[in-house]
């Protein structure tokens, strides 16, 4: 009896074995293709009314935490075709369009990045 059931549990065990795959670590094609489009850059779209703002942040303490996170979420507003941030001259220019935002919202959003009360925009261009 014992060897009976040895034997039917080493069958159950091998045919898991062999039976299952491992799929929980491979996406499925509709994964794959969501990953492959939310990794796209976004491609601007031409500008009605092309802008550029150019205005000076305090407050930023290191390039890679601060002006690259600034840099990012103003890249990633709609109307923007182009943000950079310079750390050394604690300066952004940001190419936009003028009949989707203003340099205001720019500034706006500047100052609510982190705790919203880190960053101060001043000197705008």
């Amino acid at each position: 009896m014992n060897f009976s059931k040895s034997l039917v549990m080493l069958g159950v065990a091998a045919s898991m074995l062999i039976g299952c795959k491992d799929t929980a670590n491979k996406p499925t094609a509709s994964e794959a293709t969501q990953e492959t489009v939310a990794d796209a850059p976004k491609t601007p779209a031409v500008a009605a009314k092309p802008e550029t703002a150019q205005f000076k942040i305090e407050g930023m303490t290191c390039a890679m935490g601060c002006a690259k996170t600034i840099e990012k979420r103003l890249a990633k507003m709609e109307g923007v075709q182009k943000a950079t941030v310079d750390f050394d001259k604690k300066e952004a220019t940001v190419e936009f369009d003028a009949a989707v935002l203003t340099p205001q919202k720019l500034y706006a959003t500047v100052e609510a990045t982190g705790d919203g009360a880190t960053y101060k925009v001043a000197q705008s261009k």
